[in-house]
């Protein structure tokens, strides 16, 4: 039997822990994160980690549970996040999963399995960060640069095999005579949406969040982050917000200019998750923007969500 599952999805400072958080409350729901940044413990402001009161209105899974010193793989999270949605289920509860970070979601909804290569974890962390980082079209131009025919074969999507792909011919081998198989996770049965917002109100709310985070302390909590002995080349370190603020406080660049890279990083960020979650099929949209209020867009969402239950 299939495990029922809501994906709400969409780009940063959408909104969606507090679409999630309706969303779970409506269907006795609990929130699996598939945000690769919440999963760090004291990595809180820069994050934008749900806060306390959210966290009591609903339960979420994978936030604040890495140390930033540790190694973490898609591989990893994948593993943590289907036994999360296999406890929720188990206890009659409707797994909710939500997040914005493409590489992570598509781990939990497809299974892409093939071989053909020996197992290069460091080499996998490497293109994992390029894809977290640059988006997964960079991944795609070096495939295909390297390896067009296996390149035609896979989606720029499906980052795991395109990785995996980049692998092979890392170690001297070619895909393009494997056979390449994407399926559909057999036992999740995912009804996802989506939350967009017009462009202009889409940044400027990721503006305001970036000067609302700076006035939290996110400086003092990326001088924290340092002191316990972790740098700029840390995977953890490079998530938007934080690398930046690093090269502030090593008198590279100004607070002034840390924070103006910080918005336009994320307005590119923004615009690539966009890119990904459109080449979802089966995926639903709602624009916030169009609606009166949040309230409005809130009951629209749940009234569409019940009619395919």
């Amino acid at each position: 039997m299939k495990i029922k599952a809501i994906v709400v999805a969409g780009p940063t400072a959408v909104g969606k822990t507090e679409y999630a958080i309706e969303v779970a409350r409506n269907f006795d729901g609990e929130i699996v994160s598939c945000d690769s940044m919440q999963l760090y413990k004291y990595m809180n402001i820069g994050s934008a980690k749900p806060t306390p009161d959210e966290l009591e209105m609903a339960p979420h899974h994978l936030v604040d549970i890495i140390d930033p010193r540790e190694e973490f793989s898609v591989a990893k999270y994948q593993k943590l996040a289907l036994s999360a949605i296999e406890d929720i289920h188990s206890r009659g509860k409707m797994p909710i999963i939500s997040g914005g970070t493409g590489l992570y979601l598509n781990s939990l909804l497809y299974e892409m399995d093939f071989g053909g290569s020996t197992k290069d974890s460091a080499f996998r962390r490497r293109m994992e960060e390029i894809a977290l980082n640059d988006g997964p079209d960079r991944l795609y131009q070096m495939l295909s640069e390297r390896d067009p025919d296996a390149a035609k074969r896979l989606h720029p999507n499906n980052v795991k095999r395109v990785i995996r792909a980049l692998e092979a011919v890392e170690q001297g081998k070619s895909i393009s005579s494997f056979e390449c198989v994407t399926r559909e996770r057999a036992g999740l049965d995912a009804e996802m949406i989506a939350l967009e917002r017009d462009r202009e109100e889409l940044y400027e709310r990721i503006n305001l969040r970036m000067d609302k985070l700076i006035d939290m302390g996110l400086v003092d909590e990326v001088k924290g982050l340092m002191d316990m002995g972790l740098k700029a080349s840390d995977t953890s370190m490079k998530g938007i917000g934080y690398k930046e603020i690093i090269e502030y406080l090593d008198g590279e660049i100004s607070l002034e200019e840390a924070v103006d890279k910080v918005k336009k990083n994320t307005r590119h960020y923004a615009k690539r998750q966009m890119t990904w979650l459109r080449r979802y099929d089966n995926i639903k949209w709602f624009n916030l923007s169009n609606y009166s209020s949040e309230s409005e867009a809130k009951e629209d969402i749940i009234a569409w969500l019940k009619e395919r239950s």
